[in-house]
């Protein structure tokens, strides 16, 4: 299979602090991969560095084969991207905002409704201005507006946020099934749960390291689960007691 992400060595150093550290990872092309790590491992700082946000201290990026470089970012309007909180115009409607994106890609207005069916926000609801949205339905207008254009590869941080438990089960399901039709999902999370349903190989990241990977059906056989496998990856042996 082709390789759609290629991290090589990759390091983001902010002064005296590093970041990422000499991360080098590949993501097939139809995988849905995990990105895992604790807070402040530097999940968000490489995928800034993936969507040409961040200039790498040195190391490089290709997607889809091509390298991101702040003079070659073209490679990009085949990603979509729902990283943060989504940002839209609050007084318009969810419809009206993907209306707006539409436009820059040239788009027909049945895209706008094909996206709101797969993440499963209603037409009613997606007809009332955004600033009325609760905190699940802009995490689920975000993630129509990144597979608007039907990119072929999907980076995603924290998709799940303020969703309830069926609407974590709903997205959970569309995600494998975006990947099971061949495209390319990058998650990063901290739901182990989510990661271990979902996800065909993840990455552990832990103070800017690449420390483990594998697919999941090994780490799972190897360690029972994934919360074990993190656990006993990042936390270093209890001392023995006196």
């Amino acid at each position: 299979m082709s390789t759609v992400i290629l991290l090589h060595n990759l390091t983001k150093r902010y002064g005296d602090f590093t970041a990422v550290q000499e991360l080098s990872l590949e993501v097939a092309r139809g995988e849905l991969f995990g990105f895992l790590g604790p807070n402040g491992a530097g999940k968000t700082t490489t995928i800034g560095m993936m969507l040409g946000l961040l200039h790498p201290t040195s190391g490089r990026v290709e997607i889809l084969g091509s390298p991101i470089t702040p003079a070659s970012t073209q490679v990009l309007t085949q990603v979509g991207a729902l990283v943060g909180a989504p940002g839209f115009y609050p007084y318009l409607s969810g419809y009206e905002n993907l209306r707006l994106l539409a436009r820059l890609y040239a788009l027909p207005r049945s895209r706008i409704d094909a996206s709101l069916d797969q993440v499963g926000l209603s037409h009613s609801a997606a007809r009332r201005p955004v600033k009325t949205y609760s905190t699940g339905m802009k995490q689920r207008l975000g993630l129509a507006a990144a597979l608007l254009h039907r990119p072929q590869l999907l980076i995603l941080d924290e998709p799940t946020s303020g969703l309830d438990p069926i609407g974590m089960t709903e997205i959970r399901n569309l995600l494998r099934q975006l990947a099971d039709d061949g495209m390319t999902i990058f998650l990063s999370s901290h739901l182990l749960h989510e990661v271990e349903q979902i996800c065909d190989r993840i990455g552990l990241l832990h103070h800017g390291r690449l420390v483990a990977q594998g697919s999941v059906s090994y780490l799972r056989e190897k360690h029972g689960d994934l919360e074990s496998f993190f656990l006993e990856t990042i936390q270093p042996p209890s001392p023995p007691q006196p």
